[in-house]
């Protein structure tokens, strides 16, 4: 049960942050301005996917709370790396982001490292 409280941070923190960069691209850069960045921001946080995003954001600490009454940090934290190859894959899926070699590269290595990580 502990590892599935993991996996719900480690999915509820990939879905906040895809939210947020996918309700930021429709909403255009920040403004240089102050009194017009202040707006844009606030504009962006009241935009109801955005506060889905917060949401789930919220609910992921609540889970790994649990997992850490459960887990020692050194068994959990290297799962939470699992959301660098997530993110990877959907921003190249979603936002259709350049992906090279160096990218590639970066998420095996990121994995080797959680599979040598977890095992001791």
């Amino acid at each position: 049960m502990a590892y599935l409280y993991v996996l719900g941070t480690v999915l509820l923190s990939v879905y906040g942050s895809l939210i947020l960069k996918w309700r930021i691209s429709l909403n255009g850069e920040l403004p240089s301005a102050f009194p017009d960045n202040i707006i844009h921001i606030l504009r962006i946080c009241i935009d109801p996917f955005v506060i889905s995003g917060f949401a789930a954001a919220g609910l992921a600490v609540l889970l790994w709370i649990a997992a850490l009454s459960k887990l020692q940090l050194s068994q959990a934290y290297p799962f939470v790396s699992l959301s660098f190859a997530l993110i990877l894959i959907f921003s190249v899926i979603l936002f259709h982001e350049p992906i090279n070699l160096w990218k590639i590269s970066s998420v095996i290595l990121i994995v080797a490292g959680i599979v040598l990580g977890s095992q001791g």
